[in-house]
């Protein structure tokens, strides 16, 4: 992953943050609830992977004055090639249980996932 973020940047995570979150708008508003949960999920691995890392040596506790912003962490930067490898990490994830599920004849688990992994490949080449 790439570095920190500063207040205005914009970054690819971002940008796709953003676009995730007006697919999620309109699958909300169709009612599509299997997609609705997918690009929920979709956000929060974007969410997760932007999180600042844990200091090694990090305090039992943290004393901050209320309102100071000295407890506001700095957010990693996800590049193009970041948000590629997270999607298709849940993409290849998913090709793994459809394969094991299919494995042991739980074809309507099956079918779910390849659904979700339609809507998931819509934004690996953006």
């Amino acid at each position: 992953m790439s570095g920190f973020m500063s207040s205005s940047t914009e970054n690819a995570g971002e940008a796709m943050k953003a676009e995730l979150r007006r697919a999620l708008r309109a699958a909300m508003k169709r009612g599509d609830k299997d997609e609705t949960a997918v690009l929920r999920e979709l956000v929060a691995t974007l969410d997760n992977a932007e999180a600042a890392p844990l200091r090694e040596e990090r305090p039992s506790v943290d004393r901050h004055d209320f309102g100071d912003g000295s407890a506001e962490g700095q957010r990693r930067v996800l590049t193009q090639e970041d948000v590629h490898g997270l999607i298709l990490g849940e993409v290849n994830a998913r090709l793994e249980a459809v394969a094991e599920f299919g494995r042991l004849g739980a074809e309507a688990r099956s079918t779910a996932l390849n659904a979700e992994i339609r809507i998931l490949r819509r934004y690996v080449q953006r």
